[in-house]
């Protein structure tokens, strides 16, 4: 009976897009006829964790203590979640943390059952792909592959991605707005997002308006609202401050739309098969984090110096924001088949292909198509043994020699097969 442990510390965006591993993993134990599919995450996103995979068992840990916490109680709460893992026995386990409490995880278990992150010889190690993927990292644009699909691709045969979530289609409850995401200048300022929230509502005949955030954002809200026509802040509901996890997913799962910015919300959207309208901006890259599934769009700023480090200040004075709130965009959004958009800006549909996650352009410039369509080339013959035609082996072979060290084949660690060294 195969046991599979997946070590997911992070935040709520990483855990939903975790949903492609997990699913994968469900689906062979269902094959084999038994196993256990085991899921680590912060304790304050167990319970969520236990409604999106009812298939795991979830173990939580105090990946996020937070401040006020007693450090010595958070140390015993810690220490005794690690018992309960290393009693037992698994057969893979999946680190995708590069974090101090991930990486202390991974000493538990021998190196060689283990992907992702690990310890070997008392040395922190990662898989070939991640590995790959950092390389692959130093050009964002023309790299190309979903964060859910690199961690998907860790297991030797992941489930195809048009499975994962259900394609996008109106649930009744009306039109969401998640009004922001942990950075700031990834999102749509009150006086940019009011236009548009009031053209898509028009658009889709939704008569619910609800608008979506945590405490802090409420004066966002308030200020949203009103920029709003009266009768549109009649219809408005907001919920800003006034859910917790699990009221938010049974909002959010009966959205006709959800309009977001890059967030953990627009990521239970696409899961619950909500239809997701995003933008995309900063250091936010669609294809890299955008919505998962079939159905969804996304409006990406496409400036040169996009996507930018978030960890950086911006020093073009936030220049991917004003297309946002140009006329042709609120054209388009409304439903014009002529209307241009503006420079700098793209809009991108999403669907799935043997790889993953894909976004393809539906309007506006894609600068850097042909470098992520040779990239994803590239992944597919080397993941996925895909046919390659001449010119892209050769595109390939320049990729390789450019991104492939040494260390990456020669006298890998154990566990490590010659398929996951390429």
């Amino acid at each position: 009976m195969a046991r599979f442990l997946v070590l997911q510390l992070a935040r709520l965006g990483d855990l939903v897009q975790t949903g492609r591993l997990l699913a994968g993993l469900a689906a062979k134990v269902a094959a084999a006829g038994g196993g256990e599919v085991h899921l680590a995450v912060d304790r304050s996103l167990a319970g969520l964790a236990g409604r999106l995979y009812p298939y795991a068992h979830i173990h939580g840990l105090p990946a996020h203590a937070g401040p006020g916490r007693d450090a010595a109680e958070t140390a015993r709460d810690a220490r005794r979640g690690f018992g309960q893992l290393a009693a037992l026995a698994f057969d893979r386990v999946f680190s995708l943390n590069f974090s101090p409490l991930g990486m202390a995880a991974t000493a538990m278990f021998p190196p060689e059952v283990q992907r992702g992150y690990r310890q070997y010889a008392g040395q922190t190690d990662k898989d070939a792909l991640l590995r790959l993927v950092f390389r692959l990292a130093r050009d964002r644009r023309g790299s190309g592959i979903n964060l859910a699909d690199i961690w998907a691709h860790l297991d030797d045969d992941p489930l195809p991605g048009a499975l994962v979530n259900p394609a996008a289609a109106p649930r009744g409850g009306g039109l969401g707005v998640a009004l922001a995401g942990r950075m700031a200048r990834r999102s749509l300022p009150p006086e940019v997002l009011a236009p548009i929230v009031r053209t898509l509502f028009r658009a889709s005949g939704a008569t619910r308006l609800v608008l979506l955030g945590t405490a802090a954002q409420a004066a966002e809200a308030r200020g949203l609202v009103k920029m709003l026509d009266p009768g549109l802040a009649a219809a408005c509901r907001d919920l800003t401050g006034k859910t917790d996890l699990a009221a938010l997913c049974d909002v959010i799962a009966g959205l006709d739309r959800l309009i977001s910015p890059d967030t953990g919300a627009m990521h239970l959207a696409a899961c619950f098969g909500v239809p997701v309208t995003a933008f995309f901006l900063s250091s936010a890259w669609c294809h890299e984090t955008g919505p998962y599934g079939v159905g969804h769009e996304v409006w990406q700023a496409t400036r040169p110096c996009a996507p930018c480090l978030e960890s950086a200040p911006c020093d073009q004075g936030l220049a991917c924001r004003p297309p946002f709130a140009e006329a042709g965009l609120l054209r388009a959004l409304g439903g014009s088949a002529r209307a241009g958009l503006p420079p700098g800006l793209a809009r991108f549909v999403t669907d799935c292909d043997e790889l993953g996650a894909l976004c393809r352009l539906a309007g506006g410039d894609d600068p850097t198509l042909a470098a992520r369509q040779t990239v994803r080339a590239f992944l597919a013959r080397h993941l996925l043994g895909a046919e390659s035609g001449t010119a892209e082996l050769a595109r390939g072979r320049e990729l390789a020699e450019r991104l492939y060290l040494e260390t990456d084949w020669v006298l890998p660690p154990p566990g490590r097969t010659a398929r996951g060294a390429w």
